[in-house]
């Protein structure tokens, strides 16, 4: 069976930078029309015109939209389909983390990591999953992450998100048998991104090369997941491995492992940035 990113319409949001950028650039040579969303419009301006010069008859929109505004989405929705007709495939990738033990966090910033994780995903996936179903065909593709299988210590907040990710995207897999419509996810490890930086990371620690994979291997291991119809992919050997062991481990042992980190944590985020976030 034919995927439906071949020949077919394909959005993508956080497609500025990282794992979106890489996905626009793996499917190119494959989709009709690319539909690429973000906020940093200079960025997307710059993608356009590589995958243009590269795929002369490839139709590239960009959009300088914030995901978070409705308004925003249901116009840039509304101006999609009077220029390259229905939406085929729709990968969810706008997202940011928070290093930052939850009660020496900003709320402010937690609303907006709620509002872009959570709500902005489920309210583009809602406008566009009735009319793939009415078609007989589509793909909703989510990126969450490793930790949206597992916990770890200092992003509570953050995994919770992608807790809600890794559940939705299962529970509307489920949902949507039997409708011709795939759903997929991508939960990865530390990726070669802005991620560690957009998250505020005051330790000065990075990931372990080993472990750390390119946002270009991420977006092959999502685009053949779509391709296969599979539910769920951690791409890289060793975050594959790392992942499961979270998942297989006792809870008891990983809270034991777990907590002499939180309080190495809580000493730096409280010697770098002093007192508790304001709101």
């Amino acid at each position: 069976m034919q995927s439906p990113i071949d020949s077919g319409v394909v959005l993508i949001t956080g497609a500025s930078s990282g794992i979106g950028r890489a996905l626009a650039r793996e499917v190119a040579g494959r989709a009709r029309a690319l539909v690429l969303v973000a906020r940093r419009t200079d960025r997307l301006e710059a993608l356009r015109a590589e995958l243009a010069a590269a795929r002369p008859g490839l139709t590239v929109l960009v959009f300088g939209c914030d995901v978070t505004d409705r308004a925003a989405v249901d116009a840039m929705l509304l101006a999609v389909a009077a220029e390259v007709g229905g939406v085929d495939v729709l990968v969810n990738n706008a997202g940011f983390g928070d290093l930052s033990l939850f009660d020496l966090s900003a709320w402010s910033r937690t609303e907006q990591m709620i509002a872009l994780n959570v709500t902005s995903l489920a309210y583009l996936t809602h406008r566009l999953v009735g009319p793939m179903v009415s078609r007989g065909r589509g793909v909703i593709a989510n990126v969450s992450s490793g930790f949206g299988l597992t916990f770890g210590p200092g992003m509570a907040a953050y995994i919770g998100t992608k807790h809600f990710v890794t559940s939705f995207t299962e529970g509307l897999r489920i949902d949507l048998a039997g409708t011709g419509v795939r759903v997929t996810q991508v939960c990865p490890g530390p990726v070669q991104t802005e991620f560690a930086e957009m998250a505020g990371n005051f330790t000065g620690l990075e990931p372990p090369l080993l472990l750390s994979i390119s946002p270009e291997r991420c977006a092959r291991s999502l685009v053949r997941a779509v391709d296969r119809g599979r539910a769920l992919v951690v791409p890289g050997v060793v975050a594959w491995f790392v992942v499961y062991l979270g998942v297989l481990c006792p809870r008891w042992l990983l809270r034991l492992v777990y907590r002499p980190i939180a309080r190495m944590l809580r000493k730096k985020q409280l010697a770098v940035r002093g007192a508790p976030a304001p709101p």
